[in-house]
Formats: structure tokens, sequence, C-alpha cells
């Protein structure tokens, strides 16, 4: 696998990491024309496989949660930060999943994709009304599946205090849809 030198260390992140979150950008491995043509995937499973990079990601991530009460992640690769930012932090954690893969479901909410539409649902009985939400995806393309992700938590009462992902693909302006909230990218690619 080469070094990938196109993916720079995110702005906001501590300085002391920046070292290892610029190792971590290697390990990030880029394949194009993949789900189509035209696209370029990043692809973070090495990252998530290397022990050091995956410790450094959670640990950077944990540290932005500040004071949340929950860390949710979004399906599925958010998934597998969002428990580990969340035990870091000494928080619980919850997923928001694809319709149709909870036994009990709180709310839904609708959004269209590059590729068609979706559907996301959140659990029942795990979000109170002004619980303090951080939610953490993978990456942040185009922002739609993160701003619906975010509309669902807000419509249930939900207080988010901010969206972190591992990397950010700034050219597809994704922040833009999530308005004012901040946003915490390790990498930006």
């Amino acid at each position: 696998m080469s070094a990938v030198t196109d993916i720079l260390v995110g702005t906001g992140v501590d300085p002391d990491s920046a070292d290892d979150l610029a190792r971590v950008a290697e390990l990030v491995r880029s394949v194009p024309d993949h789900p189509e043509p035209g696209v370029l995937f990043r692809d973070i499973t090495p990252v998530l496989a290397d022990g050091a990079a995956f410790a450094v990601v959670t640990t950077e991530l944990a540290a932005h949660a500040g004071d949340a009460e929950l860390v949710v992640g979004v399906e599925a690769r958010g998934f597998l930060l969002a428990a580990p930012v969340a035990l870091v932090a000494g928080v619980g954690t919850a997923p928001v999943r694809k319709a149709g893969k909870l036994p009990a479901v709180a709310a839904s909410r609708s959004y269209d994709l590059e590729y068609g539409s979706a559907t996301l649902e959140l659990p029942a009985g795990v979000v109170e009304p002004g619980t303090r939400v951080y939610v953490v995806d993978d990456v942040l393309a185009t922002g739609g599946t993160a701003a619906a992700a975010c509309a669902l938590l807000t419509d249930a009462g939900a207080d988010l205090v901010g969206f972190g992902a591992l990397m950010e693909l700034p050219a597809l302006n994704g922040r833009a849809k999530l308005g004012g909230l901040r946003v915490d990218a390790l990498l930006r690619g």
C-alpha cells in the first residue's frame, strides 16, 4: 500500500497528535471508480486494522466530544468509530441505522443521496430531550447522511455538541449542510 499524499491533517486537531495523524493519513487507501466510475472512495479499513492508528483516531475524537452525554454513530462505519470514542469519553453510545434494522424506532428521517434516497432511524428509548450528543461518522463527503442524522437527533430533542469524522472531503462541501454545527475532521482529503 502506498502513501496517500493528498490527505492532510485536519485543522483544529491537537498539535501533539499531528505526527500521529499524518501516519493515519498514510494508511487511508484511495480506491478509484468505487462505487461507480468517477468516484474516489476513501477506504479507512487499514486505519481500523492498525491498533496504534485506531487508538490515535479514537482518542482524538473522544477529546472533541467534550461534555457530550452520548456518542451517536451513523451507519455503518460510524459505528466502528462511535463505540470506542464513547468508551474513551466515558459516555454511552447509540446507532442511527438504515430503515428496517431496529426492533423499536423512535423516529425516522428520509433524505436524498447522490445515488438515490435513504431513510435513517433512531432507536426508541436512547435519546431523551436535552441529551447532549456528539455525532460520529467515518467520512464527511456531500453531507446528506450527516445532515439527516443530525436533523433526526434534533427532532428527537437532542442538543448536538458537534459532529466528528475521521476524514472530510472539503471539495464536496458537506460541512455546509450541517449549518453552524461544529465539525471536527481529523483528516482532509
